[in-house]
């Protein structure tokens, strides 16, 4: 199970930091706006971090996002980068709690 919330963190940051696409729908903007602001990302991150991802995952994932190349599409949406900052800053700040 632990597995399956590894996965969930990383398409939920995904998801929010890759943002909307320019072509979506009606129902993906609605959805969008529903599902993905930063507090609802915040607390499914939580959620997936009391069943077994850790913050140390959590953290290390978001550098992936960051400098890997595979995820080079991501970051090159509009405000992506500002949104992947914004949830660094927040796990940072958490892993520093912890502490």
């Amino acid at each position: 199970m632990k597995d399956w919330h590894v996965k969930h963190m990383e398409k939920t940051v995904v998801k929010y930091v890759g943002g909307l696409a320019p072509d979506a729908s009606a129902w993906e903007r609605k959805n969008h706006k529903r599902y993905v602001s930063f507090s609802s990302i915040c607390r499914q991150i939580d959620y997936d971090i009391k069943h077994g991802v850790t913050n140390e995952q959590v953290v290390s994932f978001l550098r992936k996002v960051r400098h890997d190349t595979s995820f080079s599409k991501v970051r090159a949406n509009d405000g992506s980068m500002d949104r992947l900052v914004e949830v660094e800053k927040y796990f940072h700040d958490t892993v520093r709690n912890f502490r």
